[in-house]
């Protein structure tokens, strides 16, 4: 298990790239099974979870050539489908939460698809409910071997155009019934469709493939069915995650940090959620520039003076992969702030570790917890702490880079599931850490 060693208290400076969206990715990769033609995808991430997923379609027979950093050929007109029913793709597929995107493209185009009860995050019950009701909207059948843990989807006569309302907006789950329905007979309406940038990505990916699909960027989506799809090339979003993290991390170090190219028109409420928390945030052509908050930053109140409230919400609204973050954050504003994680019932629970770092924290329920903020009069003290997830790990980086002393982070390989090469990078901008194995 991987450690990092961080020795915290000091101010950064200078300019950080931000990696390709992860989430994204992970979409994206899915899609190349539905057309025999070559795909180009560019700015893929060099993380865990993105590698797992290259590595499980090279074992399903996709052709893989990496052409350069982040950018590589996939060729999927010679699959293996032996594969979906070995021990190995069983073992594959269930360390990874992504790998339930595969179902839907392999639906559409081989007309069965298959996968174990996927991994991931422990962040609280992630249920996939919605992926499978579309598919049997689309006309499949549905099997679960409860013994095996094993799910299977089959429709040997085609996938038919359907009506359908989805009961959540499942980003995921619109992905996969998107990608199953492009190739469907006739149309499919998705209502209550998520409609994340990552989707609104793949939407146009498919598009561009030779896919009709119309109403992207809202939650209605209309899918004329088409016959057949074609090669294409696509360039991967920045990751808005990291660029949260990265505007936390310079509220927190009191650091004057430049993230270059980051697509603010994709950036939704992110900017604004940040300013909520007396962040100032600068907008550079394309770059988000952070200036040293050496006099600390405040919360803002609502008009009628209560107290400052931010939850999570599906898109257009705040995402839920950044909640960890402004409540790390909120730990050193000047005010109080009550955060309010709606969507997963398991990701406030690390807050312990920043109570013992001394934090002002009062864990309300599951879901919600009131953070007083320092205003830097007290800093965090250093600790030794275990990563739980992703999100909140990279969360728990931040406060030991803000924090005097030196801490030790267990279990890394969490946010090596999401973040690139993150020491080199933190180090480049001045940053005290070192990986210890």
């Amino acid at each position: 298990m991987g450690t990092f060693q961080i020795e915290g208290g000091h101010q950064l400076q200078g300019k950080i790239q931000p990696q390709g969206a992860k989430n994204e990715a992970l979409q994206i990769l899915c899609a190349v099974l539905l057309t025999s033609e070559e795909v180009i995808i560019n700015n893929i991430p060099d993380i865990i979870d993105v590698n797992k997923l290259i590595s499980l379609l090279e074992n399903l027979g996709v052709k893989i050539q990496k052409l350069g950093k982040g950018s590589y050929s996939f060729q999927s007109d010679e699959l293996n489908l032996d594969y979906l029913q070995s021990e190995q793709f069983k073992k594959d597929g269930s360390g990874l939460r992504g790998s339930i995107m595969i179902v839907g493209p392999l639906l559409a185009r081989f007309g069965k698809g298959y996968i174990p009860k996927p991994g991931g995050d422990k962040i609280g019950r992630r249920r996939l409910d919605t992926h499978f009701e579309g598919f049997i909207n689309l006309g499949a059948s549905f099997r679960y071997n409860k013994e095996e843990r094993f799910y299977g989807v089959e429709a040997p006569n085609g996938l038919k155009g359907k009506y359908m309302l989805l009961e959540e907006a499942s980003v995921t789950g619109t992905a996969n019934i998107v990608m199953a329905a492009v190739m469907a007979e006739g149309t499919t309406t998705i209502y209550n469709a998520a409609c994340e940038p990552y989707l609104q990505q793949l939407c146009k990916m498919l598009n561009s493939m030779g896919a009709k699909i119309s109403g992207v960027g809202s939650n209605l989506l209309v899918i004329e069915g088409v016959k057949e799809l074609g090669g294409c090339e696509h360039t991967i979003l920045p990751d808005m995650i990291e660029i949260g993290s990265w505007i936390g991390l310079a509220a927190m170090t009191k650091s004057e940090i430049t993230i270059t190219n980051v697509n603010w028109e994709m950036l939704g409420l992110i900017p604004t959620t940040f300013k909520k928390l007396g962040i100032t945030i600068e907008r550079r052509g394309d770059d988000i520039f952070i200036p040293a908050h050496n006099d600390g930053y405040e919360v803002q109140s609502f008009i009628d003076g209560s107290i400052m409230n931010i939850s999570d919400a599906p898109w257009p609204g705040f995402t839920p992969d950044l909640l960890s973050i402004i409540l790390v954050v909120a730990t050193q504003a000047r005010g109080s702030v009550l955060i309010h994680q709606k969507m997963f019932e398991s990701r406030l629970f690390f807050v312990d570790k920043l109570i013992d770092m001394g934090a002002k924290i009062i864990l309300c329920d599951p879901h919600r917890a009131t953070v007083i903020g320092h205003d830097f009069h007290s800093t965090l003290k250093a600790t030794t702490m275990t990563s739980p997830d992703i999100r909140a790990g990279i969360s728990l980086l931040i406060a030991a880079l803000s924090a005097k002393g030196t801490s030790t982070i267990h279990n890394i390989e969490q946010i090596d599931r999401g973040y690139e090469d993150i020491e080199a990078r933190l180090k480049s901008i001045g940053a005290k850490i070192e990986r210890v194995d």
